[in-house]
């Protein structure tokens, strides 16, 4: 419960809607719910409220770190903190491509406007066609954008980031995310 009021407390002091992190982080609850009918059908009623609670916690904590933190400040935290290569090479690309995905839905959102009105009147037929459309423009761009990063002397790994510094402030942090996660432990419930 601590965690939670610390989370909040968090999004509040960065001047984040409260309401809107709230909603977005409870996505994962219809996930967290199927396994928690689970362990509670065995005999763990305890267990499978722990694993809605643990579970709505770590998507706010997810959706506040990605709200207040740049994807290369996390990026360069992870590779900071020796994450496999494999895995944010993935994370990097998959970021920069739902990037040209979004500017291509966008740029066809934009020119079926101007020809026909709303694309939320497309009959079925038309939105698969548009799809259809979206993700061969999609695919030529990646390939487009792959061409030109090879072109760029790109051999599978991606240049590293500049060295981030661990400052006192980053102590500090450490400090304090330690020292709460005692508490968290110590104090009963």
């Amino acid at each position: 419960m601590l965690y939670l009021f610390v989370l909040i407390a968090a999004v509040v002091a960065a001047r984040l809607p409260l309401w809107a992190i709230l909603k977005t982080a409870a996505a994962v609850l219809p996930f967290a719910l199927c396994f928690a009918v689970v362990s509670a059908f065995s005999g763990q009623p305890g267990r499978a409220s722990m694993l809605v609670v643990r579970g709505y916690l770590s998507s706010l904590t997810a959706v506040l770190l990605m709200a207040t933190t740049p994807m290369p400040d996390v990026l360069q935290g992870l590779e900071f903190l020796h994450a496999p290569r494999f895995l944010l090479q993935v994370m990097q690309f998959l970021y920069r491509y739902l990037i040209v995905l979004i500017e291509e839905s966008c740029a066809m959102r934009d020119a079926s406007a101007s020809r026909a009105g709303s694309i939320m009147t497309l009959e079925l037929r038309r939105a698969a066609a548009a799809a259809g459309v979206l993700f061969a423009r999609s695919y030529s761009r990646a390939q487009a954008v792959h061409c030109a990063m090879l072109a760029r002397g790109f051999d599978g790994h991606l240049p590293r980031f500049e060295r981030a510094r661990f400052r006192i402030a980053d102590a500090a942090f450490a400090a304090a995310c330690l020292a709460l996660t005692i508490a968290i432990r110590v104090v009963p419930a």
